[in-house]
């Protein structure tokens, strides 16, 4: 479904990654796995059509959105979600608006309804008049994640959502992160560094270092590499 194929990127002068190459199965959940700086956000961007590599290309559903460095399909026309790690809720907005705004953009019809319908999945109706700073951290978590699945995105990007969270509220978010692939026809892509939310969440796992994919492969194939847990895992 989605494929980058020989993706070269810089930024600032500095090489991220050169002649990249991933493919991304369709209603996976895939995990992007390693640690800081070593190009699991950028791939997210670059998908998102909020970045453009140097060379190379970005299919989704077979039809190029990137080649070189040109955005072929913008990115609110490649229906792509994206929770950042810093949420970016709209402080002035409550609950309720926050979820809303998309659609009202886009003119759809029955907002009211599919807000609710969010919010009752979540179990945040309560919350749908607060604002963000009203809110739990785990209650932000659920609200930019509800924000993101009421357009109906095919593909939804998650750049480690929960690393600001404590360990019994990560149990709590991973455990919707999980229904979202029974309840939503969506193909998610989740970057994190620590290889438990990994292992807790994935069909596939593909482990970065340093700008390169180093192993590819079911939690199951992952644990089972020695090698790539003592060395990528353990410092995590």
């Amino acid at each position: 479904m989605i494929q980058l194929i020989n993706i070269t990127h810089t930024y600032g002068g500095k090489e991220t990654f050169r002649n990249l190459s991933l493919n991304v199965i369709k209603n996976n959940l895939t995990c992007i796995l390693g640690g800081s700086g070593c190009g699991k956000t950028t791939i997210l961007r670059l998908i998102a059509g909020l970045e453009k590599p140097q060379s190379g290309k970005i299919k989704i559903n077979n039809k190029i959105v990137t080649e070189e460095n040109r955005i072929i399909i913008p990115p609110h026309k490649r229906n792509v979600g994206f929770i950042f790690q810093d949420l970016a809720l709209w402080p002035h907005f409550t609950v309720y608006r926050n979820i809303a705004f998309g659609l009202e953009e886009r003119g759809e019809n029955d907002v009211k309804s599919k807000v609710f319908d969010m919010l009752e999945f979540f179990g945040i109706g309560e919350h749908s008049e607060k604002y963000p700073n009203q809110l739990s951290g785990g209650q932000k978590q659920l609200v930019a994640i509800a924000r993101a699945l009421v357009l109906k995105p095919e593909i939804l990007l998650m750049d480690e959502p929960l690393a600001n969270l404590d360990v019994k509220l990560k149990r709590k978010i991973l455990e919707y992160i999980k229904k979202l692939k029974q309840n939503f026809d969506l193909s998610i892509i989740y970057v994190t560094h620590d290889h438990r939310e990994a292992f807790a969440i994935s069909d596939e796992i593909v482990v970065m270092d340093e700008g390169k994919i180093v192993e590819t492969g079911t939690v199951e194939e992952i644990k089972k590499s020695e090698d790539t847990f003592v060395k990528y895992f353990l410092e995590y």
